[in-house]
Protein backbone atom coordinates (compact mmCIF):
# COMPACT_ATOMS: atom_id res chain seq x y z
CA UNK A 1 0.00 0.00 0.00
CA UNK A 2 2.73 2.47 0.89
CA UNK A 3 4.64 1.60 -2.26
CA UNK A 4 1.58 2.31 -4.38
CA UNK A 5 1.09 5.64 -2.61
CA UNK A 6 4.74 6.52 -3.16
CA UNK A 7 4.48 5.69 -6.88
CA UNK A 8 1.38 7.82 -7.53
CA UNK A 9 2.77 10.94 -5.85
CA UNK A 10 4.36 13.38 -8.31
CA UNK A 11 7.86 14.82 -8.30
CA UNK A 12 11.27 13.87 -6.95
CA UNK A 13 11.72 12.04 -3.65
CA UNK A 14 11.89 15.17 -1.49
CA UNK A 15 8.58 16.50 -2.82
CA UNK A 16 7.03 13.08 -2.24
CA UNK A 17 8.38 13.10 1.32
CA UNK A 18 6.83 16.52 1.97
CA UNK A 19 3.51 15.37 0.50
CA UNK A 20 3.52 12.22 2.65
CA UNK A 21 4.24 14.34 5.73
CA UNK A 22 1.33 16.64 4.88
CA UNK A 23 -0.97 13.64 4.36
CA UNK A 24 0.05 12.11 7.70
CA UNK A 25 -0.55 15.41 9.50
CA UNK A 26 -3.95 15.82 7.82
CA UNK A 27 -5.02 12.32 8.88
CA UNK A 28 -3.83 12.93 12.46
CA UNK A 29 -5.71 16.24 12.54
CA UNK A 30 -8.90 14.58 11.29
CA UNK A 31 -8.59 11.81 13.88
CA UNK A 32 -8.08 14.17 16.80
CA UNK A 33 -10.73 16.65 15.62
CA UNK A 34 -13.62 14.40 14.56
CA UNK A 35 -13.05 10.68 15.04
CA UNK A 36 -11.74 10.49 18.62
CA UNK A 37 -14.39 12.84 20.08
CA UNK A 38 -17.11 10.87 18.28
CA UNK A 39 -15.81 7.57 19.68
CA UNK A 40 -15.50 9.11 23.15
CA UNK A 41 -19.16 10.14 23.04
CA UNK A 42 -20.11 6.54 22.26
CA UNK A 43 -17.76 4.85 24.71
CA UNK A 44 -17.76 6.81 27.97
CA UNK A 45 -14.73 5.66 29.98
CA UNK A 46 -15.99 7.41 33.14
CA UNK A 47 -19.14 5.32 33.53
CA UNK A 48 -18.09 2.43 35.74
CA UNK A 49 -20.37 -0.59 35.80
CA UNK A 50 -18.33 -2.73 38.19
CA UNK A 51 -19.39 -2.23 41.82
CA UNK A 52 -16.68 -1.37 44.28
Amino acid sequence: MYGALWRILPGPWWIRAVLVLILVLAVAYALFTWVYPWVDSIINPLSVTVPE
